[in-house]
């Protein structure tokens, strides 16, 4: 009798042993390289990858656990924040509703945010599948179109100086909508088309349409620092200014070269890689950038208001415009990577 109590009692204790390993599983680890499909590759960094098929919940909850796409997450998710805060207190001295002016500060307030957290879900959650990968990444690059435009319009409708503005007024705002859109629909096809090994390909489609639009809608910010009298150029807005274009053209040279990690290869898989480089300084041209356009709407009223007349109206009808077209081209994007990689595994 006692033998068969011991034994039952044996039995119930190794039963109760092996209960938390089938309640609460492993989290699978960061793998290599070698362990993900080659569109997740990034030069120089070999390991630090999430695996691939896992569940929803795993990737949203890597947003706690060490990869090499933390530090992007986490960048842009922080300034979406800070802008949303911003924008909390803006609208207790802005009346967003009723003042036609402040539709264009709106825009760019709403499009920083919808690129930052578009950029911070890619980042998160492209590592599900291949088709999730290209999927959310187009959704990346929609983002950073509204933003394009929102930054064209701002410029043009705040910042700009009148004798600029007579120069480029036939012409400025419906290129830059053009401009935003080939930025959009270049970068979804440089994805969808080449990989590492056709950079050079890969850049002109993705970087060309992307610098001629900043070229065109920093000019109006350019022209007000070459031109402003050596006795303004203290003015706040401009300093803003004189910032948001330093951090973007030093992140533009992160984002085009992979330095840190070409010069220290297998040493940045967590931190120091460029893109994250070019993240922290995407954020802060954006967040000088939010503080210059306040400061000019608050400051340049007379100005823009006898410039821009009526137009707000058409200019927010434009942004719409451009969200249309952009979110068009990256869904047709996705359906052709969808039928590529059924018909691969075909």
């Amino acid at each position: 009798m006692a033998t068969v109590i011991t034994e039952k009692l044996s039995r119930l204790f190794v039963n109760v042993r092996q209960v938390p390993q089938l309640m609460v599983p492993l989290s699978p680890s960061t793998v290599s390289s070698s362990e993900v499909p080659k569109v997740f590759w990034k030069p120089y960094i070999h390991t630090g990858y999430r695996p691939v098929q896992q569940t929803w919940c795993y990737y949203f909850s890597t947003l706690f656990q060490q990869h090499n796409e933390a530090i992007n997450v986490w960048t842009h998710l922080v300034a979406a924040l800070i802008l949303l805060l911003r924008f909390q207190q803006l609208s207790h001295r802005v009346d967003f509703g009723q003042d036609l002016h402040a539709q264009p500060l709106l825009i760019i307030i709403v499009a920083s945010i919808t690129y930052l957290t578009f950029s911070t879900l890619a980042h998160l959650l492209q590592a599900k599948s291949e088709f999730w990968h290209y999927s959310f990444f187009f959704m990346d690059y929609v983002g950073v179109a509204i933003y394009q435009y929102g930054s064209a319009l701002v410029h043009y409708y705040y910042a700009i100086e009148p004798s600029w503005h007579e120069k480029i007024k036939g012409f400025y705002v419906p290129a830059a909508v053009l401009l935003a859109w080939l930025s959009c629909a270049g970068s979804c096809y440089a994805k969808y088309r080449y990989h590492q090994s056709a950079r050079l390909l890969s850049r002109l489609c993705q970087e060309l349409p992307s610098s001629l639009a900043y070229m065109l809608d920093i000019s109006p910010v350019v022209h007000r620092i070459y031109t402003t009298p050596p006795s303004e150029q203290a003015d706040p807005a401009l300093l803003y200014h004189k910032c948001q274009v330093l951090f973007f053209l030093i992140g533009a040279f992160f984002f085009s070269h992979p330095y840190p990690e070409k010069w220290f290869p297998g040493k940045c898989h967590f931190f120091g890689q460029s893109h994250q480089i070019f993240h922290v300084c995407l954020v802060l041209c954006t967040l000088a950038q939010i503080e210059a356009v306040v400061l000019d709407y608050e400051s340049r009223r007379q100005i823009y208001s006898t410039l821009q007349g009526d137009l707000a109206h058409n200019f927010s009808a434009l942004c719409l415009f451009t969200v249309t077209c952009s979110v068009l081209t990256a869904a047709y994007m996705a359906r052709k990577v969808k039928n590529k990689l059924s018909f691969k595994e075909e």
